[in-house]
């Protein structure tokens, strides 16, 4: 099950919350109870390994 980080605008709560695909998003804030919620998208972390991935590699 995927994990998703919301933010509140009204009061700033951060919460991540475990969803289903098929799920709604979350809209409505826990703490303030104002329906300003939204989702935050960050980098996905990647690791390359192996050679061929640097300018300097041949």
């Amino acid at each position: 099950m995927p994990v998703y980080h919301y933010r509140c605008k009204n009061c700033g709560y951060d919460f991540t919350e475990h969803q289903s695909f098929d799920d709604e998003p979350i809209t409505v804030c826990p703490k303030c109870t104002e329906p300003t919620v939204r989702k935050v998208y960050s980098a996905v972390p990647v690791t390359f390994k192996g050679s061929g991935f640097y300018r300097t590699d041949k």
